[in-house]
C-alpha cells in the first residue's frame, strides 16, 4: 500500500503594492503624472509633486521615493544674549546637531539682547533669507508673542526654547521644546519639604519674571510646599537677574532676617544663575546651619558645590535634548522627516552627589 501524496501547499500570494491608478486617485491628478513623478521625469509643478509623494508614501509604495525638496532650507534660531552656562551649553548643542545635518539645510544663528525691542523685532520680522523654521529662546512679552503669531500665520513653523511663551492658546500653532518648568518647581518643593523636615522659611531666587520658565519654577516650588509642607514659608521670589553679588546679598539678608525672627532659613530655591554668591555666603555657616539647596542646571561650577556638600540638587533641563526635540519639529514640518516630534515636555534631569561624572562638562 503506497503512502498518500499530500496535496500541494496553496501559492502564498505577495501582498501588491499599490498601483499608479490608487495613488492618482489619493493624489487627484493623473496616472500619468503619477508616472512622471515617481519616476523624476519632470514637468510637474512642486505642490503637484508633494501632494503624489504623499500620496504613495501613505499608501506604503514599495520603492524609495523621490525627494521632492529642491535647492537649500534655512532655519534661524534667535537666542537671547546671557553668559549662563546653559546659554553656552545650548550654543554648544546647537553646534554639535548643525553639523549632523544634511549639507542642504542652514541654521543661523543671530544672539540679540532680550530687551531691545528694535533688535529683537528686526530679527524675527525681517529675516535677511528665505525662512524655513524658526527657534527661540527669548522673554516672554506682548511684542514677542504677536511677532511669532505673524510667523506662524505666515506659515513658518515656530518652536521656543527653555521657556514657554503665552498661554491659553496666545500663539496658536507654536512648538515647545523645553521642559515641564513647573513640574521643576514643585521638584524642587518637594526635595526642599522632604530634606529640611522642619518648619522656617525658604528664599527662592530667580533671574527675572519675563522669562516664564522662571515664574513656573518659583509657583511650581510654592505650591507644593504650601500643599504638603504647610509650616515651611516659601516667601516672596526674589530677582537677582543671574547676578553673584545679588545672589549673595539676598541670602545675606534673609540669614540676618532668619536670626532677627528666631524663624530658620531652612531652604534656598534658586532657578538661574549666580550660584557663586551663594556658595560664598553658605560657606561662611557650620554645615549643620546650612539651609538645602535646590539649583537648575548641571554647569561646571555647580559639580563642584554638589560635591563640596554645599548645593543638594540640580535640576537639569538638558539642552542637547531641547535642540534634537526643536529640530525635529522643524524637519518634519519641512517635509525631512516623517515621524512629528513628541508633542508633550522634554524630561528634566536630576543630580546629586552620587550621580555626577568626573571631568568638565562644558567644552573648553
Amino acid at each position: 500500500m503506497t503512502d498518500a501524496v499530500p496535496p500541494p501547499a496553496p501559492a502564498v500570494r505577495r501582498k501588491r503594492g499599490a498601483r499608479f491608478t490608487e495613488i492618482a486617485a489619493a493624489a487627484g491628478v493623473s496616472m500619468a503624472t503619477v508616472n512622471r513623478v515617481l519616476n523624476e521625469h519632470g514637468g510637474v509643478s512642486a505642490d503637484t509633486t508633494a501632494r503624489v509623494i504623499a500620496a504613495a508614501r501613505q499608501l506604503g509604495v514599495p520603492r524609495v521615493l523621490p525627494d521632492p525638496r529642491h535647492g537649500l532650507t534655512r532655519f534661524d534660531v534667535v537666542l537671547a544674549r546671557s553668559t549662563t552656562p546653559y546659554f553656552r551649553r545650548l550654543e554648544l548643542a546647537l553646534t554639535r546637531s548643525a553639523q549632523m545635518l544634511d549639507r542642504r539645510i542652514l541654521v543661523h544663528r543671530h544672539t540679540v539682547e532680550a530687551t531691545h525691542a528694535a533688535q529683537v523685532e528686526d530679527l524675527l520680522s525681517r529675516p535677511r533669507h528665505r525662512r524655513d523654521g524658526l527657534i527661540v529662546a527669548l522673554h516672554d512679552t506682548p511684542p514677542v508673542r504677536a511677532m511669532l503669531r505673524r510667523q506662524i500665520e505666515l506659515g513658518v513653523p515656530v518652536v521656543t526654547l527653555m521657556s514657554g511663551i503665552g498661554g491659553m492658546g496666545d500663539v496658536p500653532g507654536l512648538h515647545y521644546a523645553g521642559i515641564d518648568n513647573l513640574a521643576a518647581g514643585r521638584t524642587a518643593g518637594h526635595f526642599i519639604g522632604r530634606l529640611a523636615q522642619r518648619p522656617g522659611r525658604v528664599l527662592r531666587l530667580t533671574n527675572t519674571l519675563d522669562y516664564r520658565a522662571h515664574a513656573d519654577r518659583l509657583r511650581g516650588c510654592a505650591e507644593v510646599l504650601a500643599e504638603r509642607h504647610p509650616l515651611i514659608d516659601p516667601g516672596a521670589p526674589v530677582p537677582c537677574h543671574d547676578d553673584a553679588d545679588r545672589c549673595q546679598l539676598a541670602l545675606r539678608h534673609a540669614l540676618a532676617a532668619a536670626q532677627r525672627d528666631g524663624v530658620p532659613l531652612v531652604g534656598l530655591y534658586h532657578s538661574g544663575a549666580g550660584s557663586a554668591g551663594i556658595a560664598a555666603e553658605l560657606q561662611r555657616l557650620a554645615p549643620a546651619e546650612r539651609p538645602v539647596w535646590v539649583g537648575h542646571e548641571l554647569s561646571d561650577e555647580h559639580r563642584t558645590l554638589l560635591r563640596l556638600g554645599l548645593l543638594d540638587l540640580v535640576i537639569d533641563q538638558d539642552p542637547d535634548g531641547q535642540i534634537a526635540s526643536a529640530l525635529h519639529h522643524l524637519l518634519h514640518a519641512s517635509g525631512h522627516v516623517e515621524q512629528p516630534a513628541p508633542a508633550e515636555p522634554n524630561e528634566f534631569r536630576l543630580f546629586c552627589a552620587e550621580n555626577i561624572r568626573g571631568g568638565p562638562y562644558l567644552a573648553g
